[in-house]
C-alpha cells in the first residue's frame, strides 16, 4: 500500500493532478451566477473551457471576455491566468513556505517538477525569485498601460487601471486574454500598448532560469550554459525570421496591415513576429492573412517560447537541440556538441520524445475536428497547433465549434500546458530499467 501510495504522490503525477483541480476549481466559480451580467449560470462547458485556456494559459475562448463575463467573472479568469502561469506547485509551496516557514522534502520535489531546477536546496531561493520576478515585471507593465489607457483612450483611472493590470499579467503569462471584444485590434498601431505587451510576452516566456542567469552574467555571455544561450540566440533568430517574415507577407495585404501607414506596420509587424510565440493576441484579423504567414505562424506556434517560463510549445532548446543532432549526423559527428559541451544522450531522446508525442497530439486533435466539422483542414490545424502550443491565436471559429470539437481543443490544451513528458510519466507506475544491452542492429535509415 506504501508503495502504491509514493507511486500517486510522486512529483510527475502531482502536477498535472494540481492543474486538473485548478480547472475543476475554476469550472465551478465560473458557474456560478455572478460570472455573467445577466442572472443565468453560464452552460458547464463554456465555463469548462475558458477555465482551461486560463489556468494553461492559453487564450482561445469560445465567447467574448468583454462582454460575456462580468467583472467577477473575469476577475476569476486573472487569477486563472496567473495560477497557470506562476505554476499550481510553485504557488503551493511558496504559500507553504509563508505560512509554516518549512519546506518538506517532498514539496520540494514537486517544486522542482515544475521549475525545471536541478537542485533540491535551491528550491526556496528559486520560488522567492521567481514570486519576486512575476511581481516586479507585472507592475511595470500594468503602470505603463494604464497610464496610456487612461490619457490616450480617456478611460477613468479605475478602469484603465483594471484594463492595464488584467493586460499586463495576461502578457506576461503568455495568456492572450484581452478585454476588448476585438482582443487588440483597436491598438494595433499603437508602439506604448503593444511594445510593453510584446516585452512582456518575451520576458514571461523565455523561462525563468534563463532570466536569472541573463541577470547575473549578462556582461559575459560567453559563460552562458548551453540551454541559455541555446534560449537567447534562437529565440532572436526566431523573433527576426517572425517580424521580417510578417511584414514581408502581410505588407500589401488589404485585409490586415495594408492599409496602415510605415509605422503602423512596424508596429504590427513586431506584435505578428512575437505573439505566436504562445502568446496569443491578435492585433489583426487572422482569419485574413495569406496562406504562407498562416504556414509561418503554424512553426513560430509549435516551436514556442522558453522552458520553465509561462510560454507552450515544444520549446526553443528542444527545437534547436535536434537542429545541433542533424547538423551534427550532415558531418559525420558521433557526438552532438554545443559551445564545447557534448550534449548527452538522454537529452536528445527527451527532446525526440518531446517532438513526436507533440505531432501526434495535433496530428490527433486535427483529425477529431476534421470529423466533427466541415472546416478546412489548414484552418482546423492553426486551432490546434494553437490549443497544443498554448498560444490561443484564432481564425475565429472556436466560437461555432461543437462540444466534441472543443473537448479535443480542451484536451490539447491541458497536454500542452502540463507537458507530454510529464503526462507520460504520470500515466506510468513505474519505469523499466534493464540491466544488461541486447545485440546491436542497424535497420536501414531513409
Amino acid at each position: 500500500m506504501g508503495r502504491i501510495w509514493d507511486a500517486i504522490m510522486h512529483p510527475a503525477r502531482i502536477v498535472p493532478a494540481a492543474f486538473f483541480v485548478a480547472v475543476v476549481v475554476g469550472t465551478v466559480l465560473l458557474s456560478l451566477p455572478y460570472s455573467t451580467p445577466g442572472p443565468t449560470r453560464p452552460p458547464v462547458l463554456t465555463a469548462a473551457f475558458t477555465t482551461v485556456s486560463a489556468v494553461c494559459v492559453t487564450g482561445l475562448t469560445n465567447v467574448d471576455t468583454a462582454t460575456y463575463w462580468s467583472p467577477f467573472g473575469q476577475a476569476v479568469i486573472m487569477g486563472l491566468i496567473q495560477v497557470g502561469g506562476f505554476g499550481i506547485m510553485t504557488l503551493a509551496t511558496l504559500l507553504g513556505m509563508l505560512v509554516g516557514g518549512k519546506l518538506r522534502l517532498k514539496s520540494s520535489l514537486i517544486a522542482q517538477a515544475e521549475t525545471h531546477t536541478l537542485n533540491i536546496g535551491d528550491v526556496r531561493h528559486v520560488i522567492r525569485r521567481v514570486a519576486i520576478t512575476v511581481l516586479a515585471f507585472e507592475t511595470v507593465f500594468a503602470a505603463v498601460l494604464t497610464i496610456r489607457f487612461r490619457i490616450a483612450y480617456d478611460e477613468s483611472w479605475g478602469q484603465a487601471l483594471w484594463h492595464g493590470t488584467f493586460h499586463s499579467v495576461s502578457a506576461f503569462n503568455n495568456a492572450g486574454f484581452a478585454l476588448y471584444s476585438d482582443n487588440l485590434i483597436g491598438f494595433v498601431d499603437d508602439a506604448w500598448i503593444m511594445f510593453p505587451i510584446c516585452v512582456a510576452i518575451i520576458a514571461g516566456g523565455i523561462g525563468f532560469p534563463v532570466l536569472f542567469e541573463v541577470r547575473r552574467r549578462w556582461r559575459t555571455p560567453s559563460t552562458w550554459s548551453v540551454h541559455t544561450r541555446l534560449t537567447v540566440y534562437g529565440s532572436l533568430l526566431l523573433l527576426l525570421v517572425g517580424i521580417l517574415g510578417f511584414l514581408a507577407l502581410e505588407w500589401s495585404n488589404d485585409a490586415t496591415i495594408g492599409p496602415l501607414g510605415t509605422w503602423g506596420k512596424v508596429v504590427s509587424g513586431v506584435t505578428g513576429g512575437v505573439v505566436p510565440r504562445t502568446a496569443g493576441f491578435n492585433s489583426i484579423d487572422y482569419g485574413q492573412i495569406t496562406p504562407e504567414t498562416m504556414a509561418i505562424t503554424y512553426v513560430l506556434m509549435f516551436i514556442g517560447g522558453g522552458s520553465a517560463g509561462t510560454a507552450g510549445g515544444i520549446k526553443v532548446t528542444t527545437f534547436f537541440l535536434l537542429a545541433y543532432v542533424i547538423w551534427s549526423e550532415i558531418r559525420g559527428e558521433r557526438d552532438t556538441n554545443i559551445s564545447h559541451r557534448r550534449i548527452a544522450g538522454s537529452t536528445l531522446r527527451q527532446a525526440l520524445t518531446v517532438v513526436l508525442l507533440a505531432i501526434a497530439a495535433i496530428g490527433m486533435g486535427t483529425m477529431t475536428i476534421l470529423l466533427a466539422t466541415d472546416y478546412a483542414l489548414d484552418i482546423v490545424l492553426f486551432e490546434t497547433i494553437s490549443a497544443f502550443a498554448t498560444v490561443g491565436l484564432s481564425t475565429g471559429i472556436t466560437p461555432d465549434l461543437p462540444p466534441a470539437a472543443e473537448l479535443t481543443l480542451m484536451a490539447l490544451m491541458f497536454v500542452g500546458r502540463v507537458g507530454t513528458i510529464t503526462v507520460g510519466t504520470a500515466l506510468a507506475f513505474k519505469s523499466r530499467r534493464r540491466h544488461y544491452h541486447l545485440p546491436e542492429e542497424r535497420p536501414i535509415v531513409g
